[in-house]
């Protein structure tokens, strides 16, 4: 890692601890990520030229729902037929990312939301597009900032393990709300047959940071093969830890109520709902599905979430 590089990292763990300790759940509310930034994004999208200035945050450290509206309309995201947003966690990992190496200037939007007929249509063109690309579900874009080297933004990126980045040369490179990962143009994997049968499946919360007692949204990503179901039980962990709590959470849908509960379109996988128990303790937690009547073996049995923190 070289110096610059070394002196962003300590200027950002500085940073962060000098925001301070929160002592309320109103308090925390700002911080429902692990990476936040100050939530100011100056986006220009290059492909359908919309732009747009956000602040992501409203005053009192609530979402900004209009903020989110209007990042959708540059990303080109169909906000009503999906029935949600381009990944708020994204978002604010994009500000932390931005406010780190050039605050205040634009972010130009080389590619972001694809819709699945699209992204097979490049695909078949030799572009880099994975065939369970992040960006089919609001996940992903790929961005520059004029100024910030590509390869230096893909090591700080890189070094703090969140999420995909990757990087194909020049100034341009790829971010997602996905499993922490990395690569270059000759190890993206872009054309191999590993995502096929479920096998890079993806689950994900809404938040990073929830209070006891506050509905859980959870989303699948990374999906090859439709038509499988999962188990309406899931089970919580402590992070890092491969005992089970015992804490056993229903899970709902609105589709059906059934032992299992089946996916059969993309849309439907991006709302799987639970509740996190009043009494739950402080702390780090994972979230594991299993599922059921998956159309291949190869397909993984179990799948365990991104790390979510509770506060109280």
């Amino acid at each position: 890692m070289n110096k610059t590089i070394r002196f962003l990292l300590s200027l950002s763990v500085l940073m962060i601890c000098l925001s301070g300790v929160h002592v309320s759940a109103a308090a925390a509310q700002k911080d429902r990520f692990f990476l936040m930034g100050s939530g100011v994004l100056h986006l220009e999208n290059l492909r359908n030229n919309r732009d747009a200035r956000v602040e992501l945050l409203t005053g009192d450290g609530q979402i900004n729902e209009s903020a989110l509206e209007t990042v959708d309309r540059v990303f080109g995201f169909p906000t009503v037929a999906k029935g949600e947003h381009i990944s708020p966690r994204l978002l604010f990992m994009l500000s932390y990312f931005a406010d780190l190496v050039a605050p205040g200037k634009t972010i130009y939007i080389e590619s972001a939301y694809r819709s699945p007929e699209y992204n097979e249509q490049i695909r078949k063109k030799g572009a880099n597009a994975a065939r369970t690309s992040t960006h089919m579900d609001g996940m992903a874009l790929d961005f520059r900032i004029d100024g910030v080297d590509g390869k230096m933004l893909w090591e700080t990126i890189r070094a703090m393990d969140c999420c995909g980045v990757g990087h194909y040369g020049g100034r341009t490179i790829h971010l997602d709300d996905g499993r922490p990962r990395f690569w270059e143009a000759a190890t993206s994997g872009t054309r191999t047959t590993k995502p096929d049968y479920n096998q890079n499946i993806y689950l994900s919360t809404l938040y990073d940071r929830y209070p006891p007692n506050e509905n859980l949204r959870l989303s699948l990503s990374g999906i090859s093969t439709l038509a499988f179901g999962v188990r309406n039980t899931a089970e919580l962990f402590q992070a890092g830890n491969p005992t089970p709590t015992g804490i056993r959470l229903p899970l709902r849908t609105g589709i059906e109520d059934a032992p299992c509960l089946q996916f059969n379109n993309r849309k439907d996988t991006r709302f799987l709902f639970t509740s996190l128990p009043a009494t739950l303790q402080a702390g780090r937690y994972q979230v594991q599905l299993e599922f059921c009547q998956k159309p291949f073996p190869q397909m993984p049995d179990r799948l365990i979430s991104r790390e979510i923190e509770v506060f109280r």
